[in-house]
């Protein structure tokens, strides 16, 4: 499929400029350079952002594409906007804080040059707190393309921060649907119920920011309401049975009311504790 592809990344107003700046270079330093950089600005920026934002642009006015809601809309909407805004046939998202590794998209446009099939690829991601040295654990998926579909019945199967995937392909499932905290999720399953093919890479792609913010964020009434949104619609597309659904439910309803620093300890030492990858 050749060397070209978009990147994708939204920002809003609580992201940390350097953190964001981090994560925009890590994506200009790749080994293959993207020739279009689709920035999403999620509501009104500070002060901070826009002058990163402006600097960049400056720079490289021919690569940099920045979109600006008025209002914020949540992550799925800023992504579906940028989606439509990229210009090439494969994006490759990005978060705002988060570090890519040189050579990863070099290694996901092999795989789409290898397999002129493949939709969506994917990777592992090493998580960390202050220091990228000091690594916390890491969140290893599947990479096969059967134990992708069994592993999506009760978890996301794919690292969202290390996504590439073909354009056409998410806006034929209907392209990012606003589903706080889970529209990725959501996506994919729309796009494995379609008999889309995917493919997570063994090897860690992104560094991922984590702290307790991020347990906090998947803890209380209003995230045990989300994801049983989230199953319930996987239950309206026949991906998971009832039992499925009953099971799913109980078990991250269970987790999502712990207090958070005890959910943060079950994220760190059981859901991350296995370091080997699911070939």
């Amino acid at each position: 499929m050749g060397k070209y592809y978009s990147v994708l990344m939204a920002v809003y107003y609580k992201d940390n400029v350097d953190f964001f700046k981090y994560a925009v270079d890590s994506m200009l330093n790749q080994t293959i350079k993207t020739n279009d950089f689709v920035l999403v600005c999620d509501g009104e920026l500070s002060d901070e952002l826009n002058a990163a934002i402006d600097s960049y642009t400056d720079k490289f006015p021919e690569i940099f594409h920045v979109i600006r809601l008025k209002k914020h809309q949540g992550l799925g909407n800023a992504l579906r906007e940028g989606v439509l805004a990229c210009s090439n046939e494969l994006i490759a998202r990005m978060d705002s804080d988060d570090f890519s590794e040189p050579n990863r998209i070099e290694l996901q446009l092999k795989e789409f040059s290898d397999d002129p099939k493949l939709s969506v690829c994917g990777g592992q991601i090493a998580e960390f707190e202050k220091d990228i040295d000091q690594i916390t654990g890491i969140r290893a998926v599947p990479c096969s393309e059967l134990k992708i579909r069994k592993f999506a019945k009760a978890r996301n199967p794919v690292n969202h921060m290390t996504v590439m995937f073909k354009k056409a392909d998410v806006i034929e499932a209907g392209n990012y649907i606003e589903l706080n905290l889970a529209e990725d999720y959501y996506l994919w399953v729309r796009m494995l119920c379609e008999n889309k093919k995917f493919k997570n890479i063994a090897q860690v792609l992104v560094y991922v920011r984590t702290g307790n913010g991020m347990y906090q964020r998947r803890g209380g009434l209003q995230y045990v309401g989300k994801m049983i949104l989230v199953q319930k619609k996987m239950l309206e597309l026949k991906f998971i049975s009832f039992h499925e659904f009953i099971f799913n439910i109980l078990l991250r309803s269970t987790a999502a009311l712990l207090p958070s620093n005890v959910r943060g300890s079950v994220y760190k030492h059981k859901l991350r504790k296995n370091h080997n990858i699911i070939e």
